[in-house]
């Protein structure tokens, strides 16, 4: 049983539709600018190592990965099967909405790097989703949850709609340590916006990042 850290109120989004429908129809769009993908990308080079098996979760038509490097297996998921079709990164994926099932379909230890990329603010039941992340991932393996300041306000839930930055680093931190998971590092940078407005000092997304690796 997962160890609960939010109150049924925190819970509770303003849009209490079907999350399914609300992805689909696909959008071929970046979520976060270009400073920020770059970011990520730098992040992904520095702590997923060649021949890994990643798991990017909560996916879409692209998933920022390092061109360059190879891994092993890219499994995917998301809740658009276009999207995912488009997204070329992936070896294999599957669509499920996880505020319905929180059960991940893969063996025990078998993730090296899971990736969760500005979809864990969506999450209703996260205690969940950080326990079998704890299941699938091998020793050593990495859970890299990564987001900014932006978000599809009606599809968050209270605890995410009412926090701030720092809040948000803690909330996710805390999660994954009630599950079992070692203290996990924190990034929270600036960035600088690409083209003629970072040459003018101009700032991109914020970036922040909490990375918890298995024992």
């Amino acid at each position: 049983m997962a160890v609960q850290v939010l109150r049924n109120d925190q819970r509770s989004k303003l849009d209490q539709n079907d999350d399914v429908l609300f992805y689909a129809e696909p959008r071929f769009v970046h979520h976060l600018d270009e400073a920020f993908r770059g970011r990520l990308t730098q992040l992904y080079r520095e702590k997923i190592p060649p021949c890994s098996t990643v798991l990017d979760l909560m996916s879409s038509w692209v998933s920022h990965l390092p061109d360059d490097v190879i891994y092993d297996r890219v499994i995917g998921h998301g809740l658009n099967e276009k999207e995912l079709v488009a997204n070329n990164r992936l070896d294999s994926h599957w669509v499920q909405n996880f505020n319905l099932n929180q059960s991940i379909p893969l063996k025990d230890e078998s993730i090296d790097a899971t990736l969760i990329i500005a979809g864990w603010q969506y999450l209703q039941q996260p205690e969940d989703m950080a326990e079998e992340l704890l299941r699938v991932t091998r020793s050593k393996g990495q859970v890299i949850v990564a987001f900014s300041n932006r978000m599809f306000f009606t599809k968050a839930p209270q605890i995410w709609r009412d926090g701030d930055d720092r809040d948000h680093l803690t909330y996710v931190s805390k999660v994954l340590m009630a599950q079992g998971w070692p203290k996990p590092e924190i990034i929270a940078e600036e960035t600088r916006s690409t083209g003629v407005l970072g040459l003018l000092g101009g700032k991109g997304d914020p970036f922040f990042a909490v990375i918890a690796t298995k024992p």
